[in-house]
């Protein structure tokens, strides 16, 4: 909660407000504000393509498990048998986690084997991918569309798993060990590092999605409300579905407790400490409590506590595909469960998967090679590029891979990216500047909070995030869970360094194109897109169906009243792509080229007329001279 106030909020609305004010993708936005801050729209391109090629790898797991969850009963239930007897890496570990490390990925026993293909996730793989690109090749057109479904269905699925929830055996333990706090947890640098990765993810800050998104919404949309409104929903969806999640594992944790009281009661009946198994559970602990040590060790007993069967529960995804599969099992119809479950994981999977595809390819359509090619051709490209690289996950070493790409492509880059995105909107952009901004687009003037929060404490907590997770990269050699075979269990390993050199130059790709552009634009090497940099405060129609999206009123009624001018975003002149550069300057192009609040204040519109007889008696001698029949002059409308 401390990062969605202090961080998530205020980077929030000045994504949105900058894409809505400047009508741009992340490209052109940081190419308006200073072409020396052209590389942050390329660093967030970068890890963004990172982020979208390994986050798909989920949605592929979560298709074979929806495909799984079809048969009765569930393949993960009970462990396979070999001659009449359970295999022995399954009896070791658990049916859902055998299903997971043997079944689904086969996993190999460290990064550094590979194992090989395993053709059933290439498939998974490829199914996902073309299922995404189908949603997004049109853009909002057909996305949009899409996202009214995964964004309501899951609400629908909580909601049935909640009043499922709440009545089994046990929830209330699991909402008692959810809500009981931990402070001594607050001084360690990682929770806080997790938290404010849990923030980045779950409003896609830094992807450039937002931006892309803001520039959709019509200029006087409120987006502050819009920030507040995402942001008291995001976080009453997050506090819901943990409900719902501790409730069931509540519920699993009960049942195992139950399970090893009755290892242990057997234990005590064999040595006549008990008369029988039916004995109630009093009995059973006055019993217990009078056992010296040495009998509970020889006797292998094993400890049967609550806390330390929640305490136990796994993270990632391990609590998706061990945990939770687990539970599901153990609930009446468990195949019904265990489709809703994973259809409403594939909702969610590929909502996010569409916000962080939009973000990379609306910053790819801000560069002007690819902005006369059709977007589904771009899309297609994009998406089999991030197959062919994501084959890399499909080896039985792909969680360990995609473990890796997770912890350095997707967490450094987007804070590096968030802090210079601050910077640059603050101290470069101006705070006033934007704040005078937000109050036209708004009617609303930020406050102490926002300004607080914008110019000192945003920037500082993230660059404390920055500078811890370096340290933390540098004292610490990181590590991975391997699955051990033999003895069915995860250990963790070091990376090897040719691994950590991957990384190491992920993390150096995502954050390189700052630098890299600020130098070549600083000592003049590289040209200034005049395209992108002084006339594009202009609607973004490079991103299929944005005029579906937009009002009428935002072509004909804003732009009149906005006097504001350039220095606060108003409106601008937008050169033609078909003038000729070596052409000698006409009266007409003159005309072409006054400001739009010239043309359309009081006393021009009383002197159009006139205008328009001297610009066409100026265009009759124009095309009447001998030198004009090569170079015809050509009257064009501009739209602003």
């Amino acid at each position: 909660m401390i990062m969605l106030i202090l961080e998530g909020i205020p980077l929030f609305l000045i994504e949105l407000g900058m894409g809505q004010r400047m009508r741009l993708g992340a490209l052109g936005v940081w190419n308006t504000i200073h072409p020396w801050l052209g590389g942050i729209g390329i660093s967030s391109c970068i890890v963004t393509l990172f982020v979208a090629i390994y986050y798909n790898v989920i949605i592929t797991w979560c298709f074979y498990y929806f495909f799984n969850s079809f048969r009765y009963p569930l393949p993960w239930a009970t462990c396979p048998q070999l001659n009449g007897t359970d295999v022995e890496e399954c009896e070791r570990s658990s049916g859902t986690a055998y299903f997971w490390y043997r079944t689904t990925l086969d996993a190999a026993p460290s990064i550094d084997e590979t194992g090989g293909f395993k053709w059933w996730i290439v498939l998974c793989l490829m199914l996902s991918w073309t299922v995404v690109f189908f949603i997004v090749m049109k853009g909002i057109q057909s996305s949009g569309k899409v996202v009214y479904f995964t964004s309501l269905f899951p609400y629908i699925v909580l909601t049935i798993f909640f009043i499922r929830g709440i009545t089994l055996k046990g929830a209330g333990a699991g909402l008692m060990h959810m809500y009981t706090p931990k402070v001594e947890k607050l001084l360690e640098p990682t929770v806080w590092l997790d938290a404010a990765t849990q923030v980045f993810y779950s409003f896609g800050l830094a992807f450039g999605s937002l931006i892309a998104f803001g520039s959709y919404n019509t200029p006087k949309n409120n987006c502050v409300r819009d920030v507040l409104l995402v942001s008291v929903c995001n976080a009453v969806t997050a506090i819901y579905a943990s409900v719902v999640i501790f409730a069931i594992l509540g519920y699993k944790a009960t049942l195992g407790v139950d399970r090893c009281i009755q290892v242990n009661k057997h234990i005590l009946v064999k040595h006549n400490l008990l008369p029988s198994m039916d004995v109630d559970n009093s009995e059973y602990e006055h019993v217990m409590a009078g056992l010296n040590d040495t009998m509970t060790k020889e006797w292998e007993f094993e400890k049967c506590s609550l806390e330390d069967q929640l305490s136990s529960a796994a993270e990632g995804t391990g609590l998706a595909f061990i945990v939770f599969t687990e539970a599901i099992v153990e609930l009446p119809g468990s195949p019904f469960w265990a489709v809703l479950f994973f259809t409403m994981l594939l909702s969610l999977g590929l909502g996010s998967q569409i916000g962080i595809l939009e973000g990379m390819l609306c910053t790819i359509f801000d560069i002007d090679i690819f902005k006369r090619i059709r977007k589904p051709y771009v899309t297609g490209v994009v998406c089999a590029f991030c197959f062919t690289v994501g084959l890399i996950f499909t080896t039985g070493a792909g969680e360990y891979w995609l473990k890796m790409f997770d912890s350095f492509a997707g967490t450094i880059g987007l804070v590096v990216v968030a802090l210079m995105e601050m910077i640059a909107v603050i101290y470069i952009y101006g705070h006033d500047k934007f704040t005078e901004d937000i109050y036209q687009m708004t009617g609303i003037r930020p406050g102490l909070y926002w300004q607080m929060t914008w110019r000192y404490i945003g920037p500082a907590i993230m660059g404390c995030i920055l500078l811890s997770s370096i340290l933390s990269m540098i004292l610490r050699n990181p590590t991975y869970g391997a699955w051990n075979g033999e003895l069915g269990t995860v250990e963790n390993k070091s990376y090897p360094n040719w691994v950590m050199g991957i990384a190491l130059a992920m993390i150096i790709a995502g954050v390189l194109p700052m630098p890299v552009v600020f130098l070549l634009r600083r000592f003049q090497i590289l040209k200034v897109d005049l395209d992108i940099h002084q006339g594009s405060i202009r609607r973004n129609e490079t991103t299929a169906s944005t005029k579906e999206m937009i009002d009428e009123d935002d072509e004909d009624d804003d732009d009149d009243d906005d006097f504001s001018g350039p220095a606060l975003g108003g409106p601008v002149n937008v050169r033609s792509d078909s003038d000729d550069e070596d052409e000698p300057p006409t009266m007409g192009k003159m005309l072409a080229k006054k400001p739009a609040t010239a043309l359309s204040s009081p006393q021009s519109k009383q002197q159009q007329p006139q205008l328009q007889f001297k610009n066409q008696h100026h265009l009759t001698a124009n095309v009447l001279s001998p030198g004009s029949r090569k170079k015809p002059f050509r009257m064009e409308v501009v739209d602003f």
